[in-house]
Order: structure tokens, then C-alpha cells, then sequence
């Protein structure tokens, strides 16, 4: 049996009705019957996670790796709950469910609890790892955050490590990869609130979150009482293929953003004549540090390469402001701003991810469908990146998703639909589609300013408190989100040594 959660210890409890409330949990788990869900439910202990000043609960279930196989090979599902502030706090626990697919839950637990500090003043926050991922039989492939720049860069020799990584993680005790989907996740999940007492909960999903809580809801639509979905990826998306065609248009509207702003259009009057000839250039053998060790290394740079350097730094519009330079830069043969962005700028949480699940999600759930969909590549970000999914699904252990997993039935409760306008991976074309197979209870707010992610930004932090908070699903519809359109774009970065030259150009600027 595994520990209960990392870097965590378990303390005495100092509060009396903490006591009661493990005391409570222990006591239905005791009188639970040996065949129910929760047979394998442990107590809540008290217990420390790094990053969060409280006290908090860790929980654990024992879960079989094949539902159909109840006595087979079983795994450990762990969780953490943030116990709410109020005394009076309500039934109805707010579930986070964490993007990859592949991230941990409760290593973002630190981050999105102060975030979200308001949703937990009157409930509890639950972060469940997902089968897979953290501590919960994870399918962890070696951490590649410090290894040489041309084997992260390289599709041969990127495929050949994770090659190795399945034949490690096929020697586990619970190595069989085909049960690793979401499908089977979400039933661990309901397990979770089962196990904590809850009739209801409240899901909020981030990125591949949104789609495991489409399933959930899917699953267990009594269940829920509200959702919310940000960055949606539906599970019939396809995301090797949608990510050509939408890191396109999110690398385009950059290129119109530049040509728009006449800082930016000082500072970089040819950029999209840079950025074709940068392509054409390709490849080029470079000499280069690698951003985290400073080791230098001689590698080729292919369009490959540079499109995934390209990419990343477009989820987030801060980031991408930096591109026009690291572009312009590299088209004069200075490579040294486009490598440490693209490095620096992988999605939160991203260099943590269980790649065995990862791929244990998208060879099950996504590539099986790649026959069956359309979809012209784009034209600079091509098919590479679907054909190296292929590659590598090819091998992959996978089992079949229940046909019903793909549709979208009509929401029984309030959902909460969230899109940034500029986002490189789950644009709003995507989370629309979603809205209207939804139906009536779904709202779709779109932050045409931001990028993968637009739940954090301040102003929608409180659209979310409110929609949650508000007392049936009418009010909860009817929430304000103006603020969304007040959100702006970061203008172009300059560098320190040209930021006198194009500060009058800046909108609002002294004469």
C-alpha cells in the first residue's frame, strides 16, 4: 500500500470538528458492505502538502486496475481534500480536474487553492490524482527536463526514449496500460465522492480536466451540480490532428497582432517575410546552450524542431508577446531567444506530466479515430506531430472506448463553458460545439484576448465564484462576464535596449 500523499505527514488533530468529521468518515466506511464501492476506502488523516499553509486531509481508495475484474490487480487512487473555512460549509465539494492528459491533481493543488481561495471560504476543494498520474499508480516516464536539447527536439530520438519508457512501465505490477482512460478514471472519481458522503459535487476542469468531466458527467449526471469547463477539449476532438490547424490560426492572429501595433510593427516591419524565410532556411546545424544546464550542444534544427519551439509559447499571450523578437532573431541566424522561450514556456505543470498515461489516454482515445476524420494539415504546422502520435500509438496497449464516450448529452445542469480567443490547442470553435450539444443549461464565455487557460485571469475568477454560488441554475446562467471583453492583449515585447526608440509608438503615448 502507498503512502497517502508525497512530502506530507500526518498531525494530531487540533480542531474538534476536523475530529468529527474523520470520525464520521471512518464510521461509514466501517459499516460500508464488503462488496460495496467504498470497501476500499481508508480514513481521512490529517496531513501537510508543500505549498499549502493549512492543514489538509489525504485520503486514499483502493481501486480495481479492471473494473470487470474486481479481484484482480488493484491500485491505489489517492486525494486531498481542503477542508472548507466556514463551519457551516456547504454539502456540495468543489472536484478540480487537472489537465496533460497526465498531470498530477494534488501538485496543483498549492496553486489553484490560493487561486481559488473565495470558492473555499464555504466548501471543500478535492483534488483526486487520476489513475496514472502522481501518486496514484503513476506511469511515470524518465524526467527528459535536463537531457540534451536534440533528443527533445528530434522526433527519432524522442520516440525511441519513449519506446524504453513503455517497455518499464509494461514491468509494473499494475502495467497493463489499456485501463488507464478516462472512462475508467471517472468511475474512480465518483468513488471519491462516494467515499467523502457527497450527493452532489461541483466539477471544474482545466484543458484535458474539461473532457474528463464531460465523461463525468456523462456517467454520473445526477451527481453534478454544476460544471465548469475551461479550454475544452471534447473527446471526440482528435487533438493530434486539431493542434495543426489550431496552433495555425493562434500563430497567425500573433503575426496580425504584430502588423496591428505599431510598436511591434517598428520594431518588426518583415516579420511574417522573416518568419517564411527562417522556414525556407531550415535545416540549419546550430551551437546552442541548453537553457536549464548551459551545456553547449551542436544539433539540427529542423522545421520540426522549430515549429514545437514555436508552439508552447503561444498558450499564454505574455509569453507569445516575446515571439516577433525570438522570431526576427533567429531569422538573422541568433537562435539563443527563440530556444530559451520555447523552453521556458511549456504549459503549467507540463514538465510533470506521467507520460505513460498520457499516451495511455490519446492512443486509446484520440488516434484510433485519425482514419476516420478529414483534416487538411496546415500550412506551416503540416502533420508531423500527428504522424509522430501514430508512430508511437502504433506499439501502445490500448483497449476500446465504449462508443457512448464520444457523445455529449444534454446537460441536466448548469455548465459554465470557458474559452480564450487566441488559445493554440482548445480554441472557442471547439468549446462551441460542445455548448450546443449542452444545450439550454450551457453558457460559452469567451476571453478573445487570452490564451489556453483563462480561468486564473481575475476577473473571470469571479465569474466562476458567482456562477457556483448562485442558488439554482437560472441565476447561475445569468451571471455577468462582461468583464471578459475588457481583458487586452500584452503589447509586443521590447528589449531594454530599444525601448526608448518605440515607446512613442505605444497607443496612449506622450507626444
Amino acid at each position: 500500500m502507498n503512502t497517502p500523499c508525497p512530502q506530507m505527514k500526518d498531525l494530531s488533530f487540533d480542531h474538534f470538528w476536523r475530529t468529527t468529521f474523520c470520525a464520521a468518515g471512518f464510521l461509514l466506511a466501517c459499516l460500508l458492505p464488503a462488496g460495496s464501492a467504498l470497501a476500499g476506502a481508508q480514513p481521512l488523516k490529517p496531513c501537510r502538502v508543500a505549498g499549502i499553509k493549512t492543514e489538509v486531509q489525504c485520503g486514499v481508495l483502493s481501486r480495481a486496475l479492471v473494473p470487470a475484474q474486481p479481484n484482480g490487480t488493484r491500485i491505489d487512487v489517492h486525494y486531498v481534500v481542503v477542508p472548507a473555512l466556514a463551519r457551516r460549509k456547504r454539502a456540495d465539494p468543489i472536484f478540480f480536474l487537472a489537465g496533460g492528459p497526465g498531470q498530477s491533481a494534488i501538485k496543483v493543488a498549492p496553486l489553484v487553492s490560493q487561486q481559488f481561495s473565495r470558492l473555499n471560504n464555504r466548501r471543500d476543494l478535492v483534488f483526486v490524482d487520476q489513475r496514472g498520474t502522481g501518486r496514484s499508480a503513476p506511469l511515470v516516464c524518465e524526467d527528459q527536463r535536463s537531457a540534451p536539447m536534440a533528443g527533445k527536439l528530434d522526433n527519432v530520438q524522442r520516440e525511441a526514449a519513449t519506446a524504453q519508457c513503455l517497455a518499464q512501465l509494461k514491468k509494473l505490477p499494475y502495467g497493463d496500460l489499456r485501463h488507464f482512460t478516462t472512462v475508467h478514471a471517472m468511475q474512480d472519481l465518483d468513488a471519491v465522492r462516494e467515499a467523502l458522503g457527497a450527493s452532489q459535487i461541483n466539477l471544474i476542469g482545466a484543458s484535458y480536466g474539461t473532457r474528463a468531466a464531460l465523461e463525468y458527467m456523462r456517467q454520473f449526471p445526477a451527481a453534478v451540480r454544476r460544471s465548469v469547463l475551461d479550454g475544452v477539449a471534447p473527446p471526440d476532438m482528435v487533438l493530434p490532428l486539431s493542434i495543426s490547424g489550431d496552433g495555425q490560426t493562434a500563430l497567425e492572429a500573433l503575426l496580425l497582432a504584430c502588423e496591428k501595433e505599431a510598436a511591434c510593427a517598428k520594431m518588426h516591419p518583415n516579420l511574417r517575410a522573416e518568419w517564411g524565410q527562417l522556414l525556407a532556411s531550415l535545416p540549419q546545424t546550430v551551437r546552442l546552450a541548453q537553457p536549464l544546464t548551459g551545456q553547449i550542444e551542436t544539433l539540427q534544427m529542423t522545421r520540426e524542431a522549430v515549429l514545437s519551439l514555436v508552439r508552447l509559447p503561444l498558450y499564454s499571450p505574455l509569453t507569445s508577446s516575446a515571439l516577433p523578437w525570438a522570431l526576427s532573431e533567429a531569422a538573422k541566424g541568433r537562435w539563443e531567444a527563440l530556444m530559451g522561450l520555447g523552453f521556458s514556456a511549456s504549459p503549467s505543470g507540463a514538465a510533470d506530466l506521467a507520460m505513460g498515461m498520457h499516451f495511455s489516454v490519446i492512443c486509446a482515445e484520440d488516434v484510433p479515430r485519425m482514419k476516420n476524420t478529414t483534416q487538411a494539415p496546415a500550412a506551416d504546422f503540416g502533420s508531423d506531430f500527428a504522424r509522430s502520435y501514430e508512430r508511437i500509438c502504433a506499439g501502445w496497449p490500448r483497449s476500446e472506448v465504449p462508443a457512448g464516450f464520444y457523445a455529449i448529452p444534454v446537460a441536466r445542469s448548469a455548465v459554465l463553458l470557458l474559452s480564450g480567443g487566441i488559445d493554440p490547442v482548445t480554441p472557442p470553435r471547439h468549446a462551441l460545439r460542445v455548448a450546443q450539444a449542452l444545450g439550454a443549461k450551457a453558457r460559452h464565455v469567451v476571453v478573445a484576448n487570452a490564451g489556453h487557460g483563462v480561468m486564473m485571469l481575475p476577473c473571470m475568477r469571479d465569474v466562476m465564484l458567482r456562477f457556483i454560488d448562485a442558488e439554482d441554475d437560472t441565476r447561475a446562467a445569468a451571471v455577468d462576464s462582461s468583464c471578459a471583453a475588457r481583458v487586452p492583449r500584452p503589447g509586443a515585447f521590447v528589449p531594454v535596449g530599444q525601448s526608448q526608440s518605440v515607446v512613442n509608438t505605444r497607443p496612449g503615448a506622450a507626444p
